[in-house]
């Protein structure tokens, strides 16, 4: 019985982490209510919350959605994990969310509102995974600018 209160405090260790930010408490909600928070609601939820809970647990959440099952649920959490998405930025939310139904972000007026970087501390390698993209994609734009010019 001690290993299943463990379970439920890291559970709960996690999940609280999670609802520091509003999108994120969004999407929580709606899954412990039993909505399908649509595909890329799916997407923007396993991007960020693999950070926080294991892979267990983000399963068992993802299939509170009724519209996904646990095969679904687990290669959804594979296929982030094998190409290292890293947590969407809030323009990229906005746009996901322009294409279904739920709203991701529910506040899409409020600037602070989807921006996940703001709420919550991700692992460090994150952080230098999307500085190694952003100095990619100058680099990138830096090739395009002289090739034209």
């Amino acid at each position: 019985m001690a290993t299943t209160r463990q379970a439920e405090t890291e559970i709960s260790a996690g999940q609280e982490h999670l609802r520091r930010n509003g999108m994120m408490a969004h999407l929580l909600d709606a899954l412990e209510a039993g909505e399908d928070i649509g595909h890329f609601g799916r997407l923007v939820f396993t991007m960020v919350a693999r950070h926080f809970v294991d892979e267990a647990e983000l399963q068992q959440l993802l299939v509170q959605d009724p519209a996904f099952d646990d095969a679904q649920a687990l290669a959804l959490i594979e296929q982030v994990a094998a190409r290292d998405y890293s947590p969407p930025r809030r323009e990229k939310v906005l746009e996901f969310q322009a294409r279904q139904d739920f709203p991701i972000c529910p506040n899409p007026e409020d600037p602070d509102a989807g921006n996940v970087y703001k709420d919550l501390e991700f692992p460090e390698h994150v952080y230098a995974h999307i500085s190694e993209y952003r100095e990619q994609q100058a680099h990138a734009h830096d090739a395009e600018a002289n090739a034209a010019g």
